[in-house]
């Protein structure tokens, strides 16, 4: 019998958010796996439940608001919704790392660079505070920061948004974790430096053997680094396929609006990119039903029961909505 490739399963999870108007779920009954050494990617548009999802992982939800009502969440088999604290500590940053969407905010502002790496280090790996200086500099050096001696000893207000990156992704990876989660980690960086830090997540991920989960909004990232594609909308899963399999043959409306809306060097020079009508509601606002009809305007049942996921190979689902899955979405062209 072979050993399961899964390192994740997370099965029918929901995260919400308690409230004035009551629970308002982000993330409502999703699922999906990740297998050792493979790249996920969660794409969608902001309000879509992509970093709740994430965040729901590791029980990093805003307290005392964000909770995590349902579902269940096996990592290396081992089952860790609702598993005792000092466990989860032991997860979050030794076994789990996560690249914040933020490195401003992510990094102690008042705390130096060195200080902040070693804590890591001291706590999951057990070293000795000069031990753990030694490998933080060897870290900095080695996600391509110049000078890592003196980094080092620098506050993250001294670095510039591509070097506050790095020193996230050094921390995130000091403890040579299984799973790493980068949460839009190309967000606020220009083209090259974007380039870069996802080659290096790349060569980094080949050395250490890790499985990502890669959140972001550009579907340009999940095509360059990701196996398998989980698109996002209204806090569900509308379609989940291998990355070729869903940039050649996508199914649901949304996915399809996503991929129209991408520049194109066969398309008119300066001309206009199309959108996607609407956008996307509020929590409280969300139907029980299809929330993509809901965006567009439509009437009827597909508001008031929820569409199944229906599978068109071993690897490729779609939510089945009768409107979505075969409605070629009407794209705005904005006016010049």
């Amino acid at each position: 019998m072979s050993e399961d490739p899964s390192l994740l399963v997370v099965k029918d999870l929901v995260s919400a958010f308690k409230t004035e108007d009551g629970w308002l779920r982000a993330v409502d009954e999703v699922s999906f796996s990740v297998d050792k050494g493979k790249t996920l990617g969660i794409v969608g548009e902001s309000g879509c439940g992509k970093s709740v999802t994430a965040m729901s992982l590791i029980d990093l939800l805003p307290k005392p608001s964000g909770h995590i009502l349902d579902g269940k969440i096996y990592f290396k088999g081992e089952q860790i919704r609702g598993a005792k604290p000092k466990r989860l500590q032991a997860i979050r940053g030794g076994e789990i790392g996560v690249i914040f969407q933020e490195p401003m905010t992510a990094l102690n502002p008042v705390y130096r660079i060195g200080r902040q790496m070693i804590e890591g280090l001291t706590r999951h790996r057990k070293m000795s505070k000069r031990e753990a200086l030694k490998e933080s500099v060897s870290l900095l050096k080695r996600v391509g920061i110049p000078n890592p001696e003196m980094r080092i000893n620098s506050y993250p207000h001294q670095l510039s948004g591509g070097m506050r990156q790095r020193v996230m992704i050094a921390i995130a990876i000091s403890c040579k974790p299984d799973l790493l989660i980068a949460d839009e980690p190309t967000t606020a960086l220009d083209v090259t430096v974007q380039a870069q830090i996802l080659n290096l997540l790349e060569e980094l991920q080949e050395e250490y053997g890790m499985a990502m989960i890669m959140i972001t909004h550009d579907l340009g990232v999940i095509a360059e680094t990701c196996d398998d594609v989980l698109v996002m909308y209204g806090g569900r899963v509308v379609e989940r396929a291998p990355v070729n399999d869903l940039f050649s043959n996508p199914v649901h409306a949304y996915t399809k609006g996503l991929l129209r809306s991408l520049p194109s060097l066969e398309g008119t020079p300066k001309a206009p990119l199309p959108t996607i009508p609407g956008q996307v509601s509020s929590l409280k606002d969300f139907v029980y039903g299809c929330r993509f009809c809901q965006r567009m305007g439509r009437k009827g049942g597909v508001l008031h029961e929820r569409p199944k996921m229906k599978s068109l190979s071993e690897a490729h689902w779609v939510a089945n909505c009768p409107e979505c899955a075969d409605f070629k979405v009407d794209l705005i062209i904005p006016k010049k």
